[in-house]
């Protein structure tokens, strides 16, 4: 297959990473389906943001947004290989939406070569069932240090021998230097590829940047296709690398949500639904708790190696001094951390332990088997607390990504998760609890009542994916992207 290409494909490359890929390939994606059945793919993705699709495969949750963007359903073909980093230079490697198996860099590195089949089988079947392949890079695409290993960049353009447009990221400037480094270094066969350019994340005049435009497009013959502005959209982050974007408070109403930011922190995205509407605050273990008016515990790639961590910082303790005072929320991971015990069949540790929990919760869970449970849900909320009384008995969804069995007398939200007797302390297995709309006003609505504020949300509910491609429709030359693919525009 290699050489022959894919039709109507385009692979959107990085000069670094963070610079803006995904964004860039999610609204691709709404653009071209509103007239060609569209789907994006990434050859290998790392990231500890992850989602299920409906036959219970996990994938990069970049892709499930980029598919959702396409209004098409996600599958594991749009990203055949996932890296979830486990600490100490070693990954779980995901295959095909399954755990394959936990490797060190090097020895993933070393049989990088039995991917490529799984790769072009991935390709081939999306491109049976689509018209259009919107494909991502990782990283920085010139990194020469793995240009023998490396799949996603030059193997993906390799394979496919799709035409490609280039991503720079301005706002920490040196965007000319990027671009015109990383087309230098470039392969020729791959470098002959590149038919456009795009500088991301400007703040201020474009005028601005003109000059130095003009002469990029000369010395290189490629064209730059837009300058794209910084703006905040309601899309899920990639990865722990946009956690550091978050510093500044941003919702609408005066409340503090502690977050704890835990060494291993995995799916933060569960929380980004609320960021327009309160006050997400990001917690290292060795900041300050503070007073806030909720704590949620997300969920982490080592339970067990985070609670350690969250037990010796002394974050623990104060957490567990806001009993009963504020509500503390626990999402699989820390749902497992707010038992009173945690057995480990050395699944997730080096040995056969028992470890002690921070016991707000009366549960306990059981690693004994390297086996993960990936499945999409819906459930009813079935059990009273002051902060889901209002929609007890309504149906809401969320998905499954975990190992480990824990055991309730109390559960939630139909049989999943656990709710202290206060009511105040709730854990729970569910990812994307907060993209419920009625879980997310019944959270918000008790936080703003306990502070004498009445709850009126504003319209927030506007499409992000839509929002993205009038941005692009607006600030790039889509007709000349239409033209790089081969598409009719109109």
């Amino acid at each position: 297959m290699e050489g022959d290409g894919i039709p109507k494909s385009v692979l959107v490359l990085g000069t670094a990473s963070h610079v803006g890929k995904s964004a860039i390939v999610t609204g691709l994606c709404r653009i071209f389906s509103r007239k060609y059945r569209v789907a994006p793919f990434k050859a290998q993705n790392m990231s500890l943001n992850s989602w299920i699709t409906t036959d219970g495969k996990e994938i990069g949750i970049a892709q499930a947004i980029q598919a959702m963007a396409a209004g098409v359903e996600p599958t594991a073909e749009m990203n055949p290989v996932l890296l979830k980093p486990k600490g100490d230079r070693v990954s779980q490697v995901i295959l095909m939406g399954k755990p394959y198996a936990d490797k060190s860099a090097g020895a993933y590195y070393d049989s990088i070569e039995e991917t490529h089949g799984v790769l072009r089988q991935a390709l081939e079947t999306l491109g049976n069932d689509y018209e259009v392949i919107v494909m991502e890079g990782a990283g920085g695409a010139a990194e020469i240090n793995l240009y023998e290993r490396d799949i996603v960049n030059l193997g993906t353009a390799r394979i496919t021998n799709a035409p490609i447009i280039l991503v720079g990221d301005i706002e920490r400037g040196g965007v000319f230097a990027s671009l015109y480094g990383t087309i230098q270094l470039l392969p020729e066969d791959v470098r002959q590829n590149v038919r456009g350019m795009i500088i991301n994340k400007f703040r201020g005049d474009p005028a601005i940047l003109q000059a130095g435009v003009d002469e990029l497009e000369q010395i290189t013959g490629i064209p730059v296709l837009g300058v794209m502005p910084y703006s905040k959209l309601g899309i899920p982050s990639e990865d722990s690398v946009s956690i550091g974007d978050k510093s500044s408070p941003s919702g609408m109403y005066d409340v503090d949500v502690a977050v704890i930011r835990l060494p291993r922190i995995s799916n933060f995205t569960d929380f980004e639904p609320l960021e327009r509407l309160v006050n997400i605050r990001y917690v290292n273990l060795d900041d300050k708790l503070g007073t806030p008016d909720a704590v949620i515990i997300p969920g982490t790639k080592n339970t067990i190696s985070d609670l350690q961590d969250l037990l010796e910082s002394g974050m623990a303790e104060k957490i567990k001094s806001l009993y009963r005072k504020v509500p503390i929320l626990g999402i699989c991971g820390g749902y497992q951390m707010l038992g009173k015990k945690i057995e480990d069949a050395a699944i997730e540790g080096e040995a056969d332990a028992s470890y002690e929990g921070l016991g707000l919760l009366d549960i306990h869970t059981i690693f004994d088997a390297y086996k993960k449970k990936t499945v999409q849900v819906t459930k009813k909320v079935n059990r009273a607390s002051p902060f889901f009384d209002s929609i007890k008995g309504e149906t809401i969804c969320g998905y499954e990504i975990h190992m480990g069995d824990t055991g309730s007398n109390t559960p939630v939200f139909g049989d999943d998760g656990c709710v202290d007797e206060s009511g105040m302390v709730v854990g729970t297995y569910l990812h994307g609890l907060f993209s419920n709309a009625n879980i997310r006003k019944a959270f918000v609505s008790y936080l703003l009542e306990k502070k004498g504020i009445e709850y009126n949300e504003e319209d927030l509910e506007d499409d992000p994916y839509e929002e993205l491609a009038q941005i692009m429709e607006e600030y790039l030359d889509i007709g000349t992207i239409y033209s790089i693919l081969g598409l009719k525009e109109n």
